[in-house]
């Protein structure tokens, strides 16, 4: 059996405290998931808990990520929709623990695991990520009748600011002048997300899943659920939509009837890359995490720096 990291110990603690406080019975937790948040299935329970491992902001700040998430994939699982809601065992708030807040989620079988694909044939992995990209029409065709209010790509503005004057301290792999290119392209985002219609007029601002639904999706025996709403916001599609591939492209218009701005989608993916970069900011954190957002800083470097024209 691999060890369990601290976080990992640490999330199954505050888990099972919190949720026997709420008549859980939290007898066999187990870890499903251990990289930026912890996951903790609360067995016998049909309930998961997410620990944040690496939570940027105050408390409070966290707490109010939370009851968005919590307000959008619950309204969209009470619609009906395909996705894992929170659990119904529990209120839908977040539950502070030890200076952070915990959610609790439904326990969903996953039976295809994508790991196990990616492993073992790079083909089918392309060919499940084109047809999951097409689903990710029906998820936003639902969200865009959801009547909350929520930021407009708040996983950039503000999100990736304090990110990056913490890589000024410390700079990890970084040089000068990436760190200058950096702050130019988050001034870039900053004047979109501040009037947004004036750059892109074209473009339809809705809620989002925030984060590659295509990606954050588990199949089961009854279907596919999307899951993991943490980076809910609002903003165009094409922001759920980097680094789908032409392929998955083609699949979501043919799915949605929607043209994608091939334009704004360029856009959309140097900010993603942007996001990456601004990640170097965990690795002290969790060093496995270097290896993998290596590539991604390597992407962002080689492409033309992001600005608005």
């Amino acid at each position: 059996m691999t060890p369990r990291s601290p976080r990992a110990e640490r999330a199954i603690a505050l888990a099972v405290e919190a949720g026997r406080r709420l008549g859980l019975r939290a007898d066999r937790p187990r870890v499903l998931h251990d990289v930026f948040s912890v996951l903790v299935h609360l067995a016998p329970d049909p309930v998961v808990v997410r620990v944040p491992a690496l939570a940027v902001g105050t408390p409070a700040e966290l707490a109010e990520k939370q009851r968005r998430e919590l307000a959008v994939a619950g309204w969209l699982a009470d619609a009906g929709a395909p996705v894992v809601g929170p659990s119904p065992l529990v209120p839908r708030e977040p539950v502070a623990a030890d200076g952070t807040s915990l959610t609790f989620w439904e326990f969903v079988n996953e039976t295809d695991p994508l790991g196990e694909l990616s492993q073992a044939d790079p083909k089918a992995l392309e060919d499940r990520f084109a047809e999951q990209t097409g689903w990710a029409a029906e998820l936003h065709a639902a969200l865009a009748d959801y009547p909350g209010d929520l930021p407009v790509l708040s996983p950039l503005v503000p999100a990736i600011g304090p990110a990056l004057a913490e890589l000024r301290k410390a700079p990890q792999s970084l040089t000068a002048a990436d760190l200058d290119r950096a702050d130019r392209e988050y001034a870039a985002l900053e004047a979109l997300v501040a009037d947004f219609p004036a750059r892109f007029p074209q473009a339809r601002l809705q809620p989002l899943h925030g984060d590659s639904p295509a990606y954050n999706l588990l199949r089961t025996a009854d279907g596919h659920r999307f899951s993991d709403f943490e980076d809910v916001t609002r903003g165009p599609i094409e922001w759920d939509l980097t680094f789908a591939g032409p392929r998955g492209i083609a699949a979501y218009e043919r799915a949605g009837g929607t043209r994608v701005d091939r334009e704004l989608l360029d856009l959309m993916e140097g900010a993603r890359l942007l996001q990456g970069l601004s990640a170097l900011t965990v690795v002290p954190k969790v060093p496995e995490l270097g290896p993998m957002l290596a590539p991604m800083i390597g992407q962002w470097r080689a492409r033309t720096p992001l600005e608005l024209r």
